[in-house]
């Protein structure tokens, strides 16, 4: 279900791009450079003698710039197709530039190479496949195939390998079975643990049933993915050895938790297997020979790339006053743009698609861990991700230098390898805000390749924000809070998000806290799959001070609410709509998770990390010096002003760990709906749901998502 309202306002968007092109592109420059794909790199740069590349204009700018000139330079890039084969950086001395794509020529700018339709050959032999297809790709000048390698929860974000795009839609490895996974089998061996410290790196054993798996014993580089402990951890790991006459599979590696079964989210798909290439949208590369392999869905193939480039398009450090717009980033490894550091950087109307990794980071990351591990610490880089959030984890208020004032607005990012976008910016110690954004951007289909824990928008820092946004079709988590204060999440149409996983929610935060004082307002969750524990907004594991307020929850969940045992989270002004369970809470602090409590444990190392009862921390969240009085049982989570229509039961959990108000109504009746049955949850002007609440104020629905 989308919202029908909002394919007009992009209709609208539409128009303002073209506006703000023509009043702004010219206007407000003192100096412009032309850049053309028929240009040539040993021209002036002019509008009649354009250069070829972007490099060229930032080396000329740059130039200029060593000489004294501190102009503001407009770059403007005419329509075309600009092949990137390595990054372009814009330190402080590229400050005030704004890199323009054509508003009605597309741009651009691809990390891949074309191959040229005549090296694409199709398979005729009686037993292949419809629209079998090969391509001998060192024909084609392609000899950079990149590797296999381990993908999923705790291991770090990276590059993808050699993908192939059809038509400009990605294709993926071949794999059994085609659609969804099947259960994992009897485990004889659960391998090493690394997530109890077992780094020895043994793969495990597996029993499987099916006797088609007999056939992979023949080959080359065989690979097995799923969920194969935890349903909220992913991963991929190599296939070493498949005994047929014992019915087993052994991996080559462990995976973070061990193998398990017996559990519904407990399942696996084998992948990277050519004798199980025999659907559309499917390919191989055998590496040997230099052969690709795949089985076109396409009624004609127009275009075949390959992607190639691992490092980021474009990669800011430090630069001030910076916009890049109208550009496509596509066919790549790696992510579109890397910021650090940054301040008054705005990436307007901008598409990222077809990426290995995904689209833009706001902040430095942490170089990828030598061993798999769940925590640790790490040297930061800008530029990368890699084990961000196992260093986060051991070092909760690390300062990402995501810079300030930097937006993202009116972006798409689709067709991506391991999310959207990760947004940092602020200071945890100190609470300096970050003022950094996210706004009417639109997000779907982004984890090809990394799953879990890889949102659409990964939100760290202090003091920054994501609004008017809609995320659709993740298999995991929409937003993740990960050590974050003094956000907002606001305005956001998020529906079928958590589509794979098992215990995630659609926004989801928790282990620390003090993480407080973020703000949900005015969000619509719709459509969240309740097959698994599921739900809209996770508290996990003490989870502290956040504030839910006016947001519509329709079929959004096993449970709308997860509240983990923590305190100090304020729900009001909010509709819950045809739900199983409204509310669920519990006392993990007292029995499972009651190890985060210990004496020098993960909640005390964590709030001394803040200083918690000195200022800034002690001034703004005052709660929070009185922590450890009775840190164990749930406390001031008010409920009050809250709507429930439809919604089966109410509380799962003890309601003493609530302080619910008289003011929550329960009914199922229409509270007064604009239209119920079209799921516009806007109020009429007469609602009974204002006589029944006094206090209720009206939430702004027609607001909600991309404006």
């Amino acid at each position: 279900m989308r919202f029908p309202h909002l394919h007009l306002k992009r209709v609208s968007l539409l128009i303002t791009i073209l506006l703000a092109y023509y009043s702004t592109g010219l206007s407000q420059s003192t100096e412009q450079l032309f850049v053309s794909s028929t240009g040539s790199d040993q021209y002036s740069g002019t509008r009649t003698k354009p250069f070829a590349s972007l490099e060229k204009a930032l080396n000329i700018v740059q130039a200029n710039r060593a000489n004294g000139d501190e102009s503001f330079v407009t770059i403007h890039l005419e329509g075309g197709t600009y092949p990137i084969n390595k990054t372009l950086s814009l330190d402080e001395s590229l400050s005030n530039i704004a890199i323009q794509g054509h508003p009605n020529d597309p741009v651009f700018f691809t990390g891949g190479a074309s191959i040229p339709i005549k090296f694409i050959q199709k398979n005729t032999d009686d037993d292949a496949p419809a629209n079998y297809y090969t391509v001998k790709l060192k024909k084609a000048g392609i000899t950079n195939y990149g590797n296999l390698r381990n993908v999923g929860f705790a291991r770090p974000y990276g590059n993808a390998w050699g993908e192939i795009f059809v038509n400009k839609k990605p294709m993926h490895l071949s794999r059994w079975p085609n659609q969804k996974m099947i259960p994992m089998g009897k485990v004889l061996d659960q391998g090493s643990i690394p997530r109890e410290d077992d780094f020895s790196n043994r793969g495990g054993v597996i029993k499987y049933e099916d006797s088609r798996i007999d056939k992979w014993t023949n080959e080359k580089d065989a690979w097995m993915a799923g969920y194969f402990m935890w349903g909220y951890a992913d991963d991929m790991v190599k296939i070493a050895n498949i005994n047929s006459k014992g019915n087993t599979i052994t991996t080559a590696s462990a995976t973070l938790y061990g193998f398990g079964y017996d559990k519904p989210w407990r399942q696996w798909y084998g992948v990277n297997l050519l004798c199980e290439l025999d659907a559309p949208g499917e390919y191989y590369i055998d590496r040997k020979k230099g052969t690709l392999h795949f089985i076109s869905g396409e009624q004609a193939i127009e275009s075949l790339e390959f992607s190639i480039l691992e490092q980021p398009f474009l990669m800011l450090e430090a630069a001030q006053n910076v916009s890049i717009s109208g550009i496509t980033f596509e066919c790549a490894r790696g992510m579109g743009i890397a910021l650090s550091n940054t301040k008054n950087v705005t990436i307007e109307n901008c598409t990222f698609r077809n990426l290995g990794s995904l689209g833009i980071t706001v902040g430095k990351g942490i170089k990828p861990f030598a061993e798999y591990r769940h925590e640790g610490t790490g040297e930061a880089q800008a530029g990368i991700v890699g084990s961000l959030q196992q260093h986060l984890y051991a070092n909760s208020t690390f300062n990402r230098e995501g810079g300030k004032n930097n937006k993202i607005i009116g972006c798409q990012f689709y067709n991506l390898g391991a999310g959207g976008v990760i947004l940092g910016g602020g200071n945890l110690l100190t609470l300096e805000t970050g003022n950094n954004l996210v706004e009417n951007c639109l997000f779907h289909d982004l984890n090809r390749i990394e799953k879990s824990y890889r949102p659409a928008v990964y939100l760290t820092g202090v003091g920054n924000a994501v609004r008017h946004c809609e995320i659709y079709n993740t298999p995991s988590m929409a937003i993740y809070l990960m050590f974050g204060n003094n956000n907002l999440i606001e305005y956001n149409y998020l529906h079928d998000v958590c589509l794979e996983v098992e215990d995630q929610g659609a926004i989801y935060y928790g282990r620390n806290p003090a993480e407080q004082g973020n703000i949900v307002r005015y969000n619509y969750f719709e459509n969240i799959p309740d097959h698994f524990n599921t739900c809209a907004v996770y508290h996990d594991d003490g989870a502290c001070g956040m504030t839910v307020f006016g947001n519509v929850f329709y079929q959004a969940g096993k449970w709308n609410v997860l509240l983990g045992g923590g305190s100090d989270n304020i729900y009001q002004n909010n509709i819950f709509i045809g739900n199983k369970i409204g509310i669920h809470i519990d006392n993990r602090l007292q029995n499972w998770s009651k190890g985060l409590l210990d004496e020098n444990g993960l909640f005390e190392k964590r709030l001394k990390a803040v200083n918690y009862k000195n200022p800034p921390y002690s001034t703004q969240y005052p709660h929070l010096v009185n922590y450890f009085d009775n840190p164990s049982l749930p406390q001031r989570n008010l409920f009050e002003n809250n709507v429930f229509v439809n919604v089966e039961q109410l509380l799962d959990g003890k309601k003493e760990w609530l302080d619910y108000k008289e003011s929550n109504w329960e009914t199922n009746e229409d509270p007064g709906f604009i239209d119920m049955g079209q799921k516009n949850f806007g109020l009429k002007e007469d609602a009974p749901l204002f006589l029944k609440i006094k206090e209720f104020k009206n939430i702004p629905f027609n607001k909600i998502g991309i404006q």
